[in-house]
C-alpha cells in the first residue's frame, strides 16, 4: 500500500510519536520533534517535523536511513508549554533492534513532568 506521498510503504521506516497534554487532556499540536540516529561520528538528524492537530507525527524515513541501532527523539516543548515550563526540551533515546517492526514512542506531557513508553 502506498504512503501519503505515493511512495511504496516498503521504502519508509515505521516510526511515530504522539504527544498528549495531560493537564488539558488535549493533543499537543504543532510541537517540533527531531529524529536522530547515532553512528560512529555521533548523532545525525534523519527526520524532523511538527505534530498534527491530533498531536501525532509519522516520520517518512527512507529504509537506507532506518536500521538497527541507537535513535533519539527530541521534543522542543517550550513554545507549546510557555517560557516558564521546567523542561523546555525532552530527549528520549531508544534502540531499534528490528527495523521491520513499527516503533511508536508517545509522550505524556505537563509543564513540570513527562512520561514516555514503548507504544504499539
Amino acid at each position: 500500500m502506498p504512503s501519503d506521498d505515493g511512495t511504496p510503504a516498503e521504502f519508509h521506516a515505521r516510526i511515530s510519536t504522539h504527544i498528549l497534554d495531560t493537564i488539558s487532556g488535549e493533543p499537543a499540536r504543532d510541537v517540533y520533534v527531531r529524529l536522530e540516529r547515532r553512528d560512529s561520528e555521533g548523532w545525525g538528524t534523519i527526520a524532523e517535523g511538527r505534530t498534527d492537530d491530533d498531536g501525532r507525527l509519522r516520520y517518512r524515513v527512507p529504509l537506507h536511513d532506518w536500521q538497527a541501532g541507537g535513535y533519539r527523539l527530541s521534543f522542543y516543548v517550550e513554545p507549546y508549554l510557555g517560557a516558564d515550563c521546567f523542561f523546555p526540551e525532552i530527549t528520549v533515546a531508544f534502540h531499534v533492534r528490528d527495523p521491520e517492526r513499527h516503533y511508536h514512542v508517545p509522550l505524556l506531557l505537563s509543564r513540570y513532568g513527562y512520561t514516555t513508553y514503548r507504544g504499539s
